[in-house]
């Protein structure tokens, strides 16, 4: 059987994603002149849907990465016939994380009213915050964070390509060369649990409440995440099997991939019931107060209602009710289907968990926020397609290759 090696980016696919790009950018010019521009909210509506969109879509793409490291420290092989995936999915960090950099400093020194913290004015609680709640710390820890996850993710990628060119001449070779991505996969598993884990979330999002705080919130997050992530890669696997790569990837490599979905769906339900049950059982007004727009009644202020449940139903009961069939996860529409449906709840989510915080009367979700999301959509698919053509889809003589080809569930 002849395998296709190298991806060449079809004329339809490099149409799509330039044309969503181009949708990104004109929605965020007439955004600026929409909401950018508003002097009662000092344009927060504008700066409140990048942050949204920017902050997502990069944990999204570097939940990619994770998936890389943690199946390397697990010394799993089942992964390396689509690895090429998620390693092409991780080069959208760059383009990304400069974008997102680059909002989360302008929140900072243009201050559209988006985080509190900024003035407070003589506030105990927010004075209190003041050693991590501050611009300095909140800059340096930015650039870091992203900063690292640009330099590990390309430390990661380069040692898989090592073997592309290069056999190795024997088995302590092989011991060797597994033990060095162990290596610098723990690091980057060490640095994403200091920063996606827990304090990102922190500085990003938790602090748009600077009152209230949650001890869950950056497991939510990542759970969030993490399984966008998962059917981001999914999506990219089954479109690359259609377009007639991937010989070495079949249903068995889907069905795993299904379980990460199905798995990490209730995973994040679990994460939100615990978080909305402590809070509901202890009643503390300061900790209820989060919940007060997202799941009251409209007569008692809960404009995001409708929403809140909304997204549950798409983040935990379609994923419980569709994907708990094997042959759900074995079936490349089903998958699919349930991959981009998995990517829009978690996008509301984090919709929900920036705006009711900002504007907490009323939801200002349209086709602003959708336009946006469609520009990071188009350069997601225009970064991944171009990395894809860098390098085999094969990662070629790699000691666990074997074990990916023969992998049965």
């Amino acid at each position: 059987m002849a395998i296709k090696e190298f991806f060449a980016i079809p004329a339809r696919y490099r149409t799509w994603s330039m044309a969503l790009m181009g949708v990104g950018i004109l929605s965020v010019i007439i955004g600026f002149f929409l909401y950018g521009t508003d002097e009662h909210h000092h344009g927060a509506r504008f700066w409140a849907s990048l942050l949204q969109n920017s902050v997502f879509f990069l944990l999204v793409v570097n939940a990619a990465m994770f998936f890389i490291c943690a199946t390397t420290l697990a010394f799993g092989g089942w992964q390396m016939a689509f690895r090429r995936i998620p390693e092409a999915i991780s080069v959208a960090v760059i383009p990304l994380g400069i974008i997102t950099l680059i909002v989360l400093i302008a929140l900072v020194v243009i201050d559209p009213h988006i985080f509190h913290w900024l003035h407070p004015h003589g506030d105990k609680i927010l004075e209190g915050k003041s050693a991590f709640l501050n611009i300095g710390f909140y800059i340096i820890w930015t650039i870091l964070a992203i900063g690292l996850w640009i330099v590990l993710g390309y430390k990661m990628r380069q040692l898989s390509r090592e073997l592309d060119n290069n056999p190795l001449p024997d088995a302590e070779s092989g011991r060797k060369y597994i033990f060095k991505n162990t290596v610098w996969a723990s690091i980057f598993i060490v640095w994403f649990a200091l920063t996606v884990m827990s304090t990102v979330p922190w500085l990003w999002l938790m602090s748009i409440d600077a009152h209230w705080y949650s001890t869950m919130y950056s497991w939510y997050t990542f759970a969030s995440t993490f399984v966008s992530g998962m059917a981001l890669i999914t999506i990219f696997v089954v479109y690359m099997k259609n377009q007639g790569y991937l010989e070495y990837t079949n249903e068995e490599h889907i069905h795993d991939l299904g379980k990460f979905m199905f798995a990490f769906s209730i995973f994040w339900t679990y994460l939100w019931f615990s978080q909305y049950m402590l809070i509901w059982y202890a009643n503390i007004p300061e900790e209820t107060v989060y919940f007060k727009s997202r799941v009251t009644s409209k007569n008692h202020s809960g404009a995001y209602t409708g929403l809140f449940w909304f997204m549950f139903c798409i983040n935990f009961l379609a994923p419980l009710l569709i994907l708990m069939r094997r042959g759900s996860k074995r079936n490349y529409t089903t998958v699919t289907f349930m991959a981009i449906l998995i990517i829009f709840g978690h996008w509301l989510d984090f919709y929900q968990m920036i705006f009711a915080s900002l504007f907490p009367d009323h939801v200002t979700l349209n086709l602003f926020d959708f336009g946006v999301a469609a520009g990071f959509v188009g350069l997601i698919m225009y970064s991944v397609g171009n990395a894809l053509t860098k390098a085999p889809l094969i990662a070629k003589n790699h000691p666990f290759i074997k074990e990916s080809i023969i992998h049965h569930t």
